[in-house]
């Protein structure tokens, strides 16, 4: 089955047709291996966890129904998976040299509970709609006001500012729900 061009994508708010694989990887693989840095500490374990989970991802693309939020759930599980089994070793920070001690690492336990709360605030964002998604993106990546973001999208400042927030409370509903909890560090 041909996979549809999504090079004229649909404006805010419709819905789009289901991505190809290669236009995913083009899109997601610089954004996914920083995804799995952040949890690995490590290039190469990040790039070996990407390519795992878009393996995972051709096996079953015909049963996936969202594959930007499946490939960030695969990519989160598989880093904790990785965390889980190789918890007794002690990365070294690529900024950090070799013979330095003067950095007090988190407890592995907090450590291990932040990475887990981000992986799963970035596998609830994959799973938000592409409108919603990009209100959250222009507001906390692009840093835009709400006047810039009704600009951008073609909203009024007063649903900019609506949706955002029952974006941010849909959310943090989701973490609750998950056993994420906000610990106030």
């Amino acid at each position: 089955m041909p996979q549809p061009d999504l090079s004229a994508a649909e404006p805010l708010g419709r819905p789009v047709a289901k991505i190809s694989l290669e236009r995913l990887f083009e899109d997601e693989e610089s954004p996914l291996l920083g995804f799995a840095y952040g949890f690995v500490r490590r290039r190469e374990i990040a790039e070996d966890m990407v390519q795992e989970a878009f393996l995972r991802l051709h096996r079953h693309w015909a049963e996936v129904e969202n594959p930007r939020a499946w490939i960030y759930r695969a990519t989160r599980n598989l880093c904790l998976t990785w965390i889980r089994d190789h918890k007794r070793e002690t990365p070294m920070r690529e900024d950090q040299p070799p013979d330095t001690t003067a950095l007090e690492p988190a407890p592995p336990d907090r450590a291990l509970d932040q990475l887990e709360a981000l992986g799963t605030l970035r596998s609830l964002l994959a799973e938000l709609d592409e409108a919603d998604r990009e209100i959250v993106r222009l507001k906390y990546a692009e840093g835009m006001r709400y006047k810039q973001i009704a600009e951008r999208t073609g909203l009024s400042v007063s649903n900019v500012g609506y949706k955002l927030h029952h974006i941010l409370r849909g959310l943090a509903g989701s973490l609750r729900q998950s056993g994420v909890h906000h610990s106030g560090t």
